[in-house]
């Protein structure tokens, strides 16, 4: 059985419920990062034991929450012993616009996941993108670097649309059968 962690920061709820349905679909243990962007006690612990990492993180300002990067600046510490060299990785985002510049976060966290050695598992899953697709089919975003929401700016986290958050359940599916194959 191959080991999955899903670290996440989440400013509003949304990326949480977002990171819990990407562990839901990988039977993945959750990694919370804190408004003063900390670890819990045992979390670095929980990454390093991790086959997999599922990096997680709302979009603000076209790039990851200053918590999230926090964590990252963290893991130099990790890098320089290349902790994490040849663990798989994976991605995910939410923000309020429709576009809202999500490939720049999901970038980063690939560029981040390469720093460390890692290697990377995109969606493997189809966009809807017919004049038939409604907001709620599996990959309404288009996305195939890595799992992505949208959440509009006035909606709390138990509103959240249902199509993204089971693109997130089966974005986990996926990167447990990757991690599960190579581990």
């Amino acid at each position: 059985m191959s080991k999955i962690a899903v670290v996440y920061h989440s400013g509003y709820g949304h990326t949480q419920r977002m990171a819990q349905a990407v562990a839901d679909g990988a039977g993945a243990e959750l990694v919370a990062i804190d408004a003063d962007g900390k670890l819990p006690e045992g979390g670095w612990e929980t990454l390093a034991a991790a086959h997999t990492i599922v990096m997680g993180s709302p979009t603000y300002m076209g790039s990851v929450s200053w918590q999230f990067k926090k964590f990252a600046d963290a893991s130099s510490k990790v890098w320089f012993t290349q902790g994490w060299k040849d663990k798989l990785f994976a991605g995910f985002t939410n923000s309020a616009s429709m576009n809202g510049d999500k490939h720049s976060t999901l970038s980063y966290l690939f560029t981040l996941a390469m720093q460390h050695g890692g290697l990377w598992v995109g969606m493997a899953q189809m966009p809807s993108n017919t004049q038939a697709a409604q907001r709620n089919d599996p990959n309404y975003l288009g996305s195939y670097a890595g799992a992505m929401a949208q959440s509009p700016s006035d909606a709390g986290a138990k509103d959240m649309p249902q199509g993204d958050l089971n693109t997130a359940r089966a974005f986990g599916q996926r990167v447990a059968q990757v991690s599960g194959r190579l581990n």
